[in-house]
């Protein structure tokens, strides 16, 4: 949209995918290898906080930002125009992808998914290695259904042991995969208690207002993530392969990223685990990060 002037100036565009705008923000220099970023939530834009684990890499990479469908800035200017499938975001990611090597003549590209980013970064690993330098995974959701069966086993036995009737009873109510927005709600709001950030009582009605909306829209798309177990679904992949954890992750569960990445089969390789990081280890570690994603991956072991 806009001459590059400087490699720290951010421009925005305006991208027609799958008959509705999205938008990406990019910057660094257009003759470096581009990384595209694939956010979490679903519906979590990283845009503005980009910079916060962008900084070094920018120097080193042309990076793109993009807010899917439902998200950030495209939510802003226009709502998907049908329901939302797995296999739209999908799509949807293909496509940006296409129009980035276009855009800005790129054979290959590096590409970063976090949280539910990883689910369509996987797929683009999976049936797209050929357009990728390396897929860089972070926090990543491989088996989310038993990643959460996990998490609620041991909240409930935390507190049970606590003695913490209200936990016990709330946390009861959660079904595997989430039947609403209130199931969420409590699995979430004892996670974070038992790491020890409780979520304030003053907050608690805009947060189940906001995973009601949320649960809307997102759900059933969610859920569809969940039931993939890439154990079975996802064993090779023919693509460089980079994992990024948080030890202390407990919502895409550290130890099935772990045995994921050992029995994986790629081209190459690597895992890097940061022992004091929980599920946001991208923005929680972004200096060591972007280190290793420049001195590693882009230049080699």
């Amino acid at each position: 949209m806009g001459q590059m002037f400087a490699q720290i100036q951010t421009n925005y565009d305006t991208l027609s995918v799958n008959k509705i705008k999205q938008i990406i923000s990019y910057t660094g220099n257009q003759n470096s290898p581009l990384i595209l970023f694939l956010h979490g939530g679903p519906g979590s834009s990283r845009m503005r906080q980009a910079e916060s684990f962008t900084n070094k890499l920018k120097d080193h990479f042309l990076v793109v930002q993009w807010d899917q469908r439902d998200a950030g800035k495209t939510l802003a200017l226009n709502k998907s125009d049908v329901p939302i499938t797995l296999e739209l975001m999908e799509s949807d990611t293909y496509e940006v992808i296409k129009l980035l090597q276009k855009k800005f003549n790129k054979k290959k590209i590096y590409l970063a998914g976090e949280s539910w980013g990883t689910v369509l970064g996987f797929k683009m690993a999976q049936k797209h290695p050929e357009i990728l330098n390396a897929y860089l995974t972070f926090s990543s959701v491989i088996n989310q259904t038993e990643s959460e069966k996990i998490l609620l086993d041991k909240l409930k036995a935390y507190f049970k042991e606590k003695g913490n009737i209200t936990a016990e009873k709330e946390l009861n109510t959660v079904k595997i995969p989430f039947e609403n927005s209130d199931q969420i709600y409590y699995s979430r709001k004892w996670m974070f208690d038992y790491d020890g950030q409780p979520l304030p009582d003053k907050d608690t009605l805009a947060i189940k207002e906001y995973l009601k909306t949320w649960s809307d829209t997102w759900m059933p798309t969610w859920n569809q993530a969940i039931q993939q177990n890439l154990f079975k679904e996802l064993p090779k992949v023919k693509c460089p392969v980079y994992f990024f954890i948080g030890k202390k992750d407990l919502q895409t569960n550290f130890t099935i990223a772990e045995k994921y990445y050992a029995r994986l089969k790629a081209p190459k390789k690597n895992i890097f685990e940061f022992e004091d990081a929980g599920h946001s280890v991208l923005i929680e570690k972004s200096e060591e990060v972007q280190k290793i994603i420049i001195e590693q991956i882009l230049n080699g072991d």
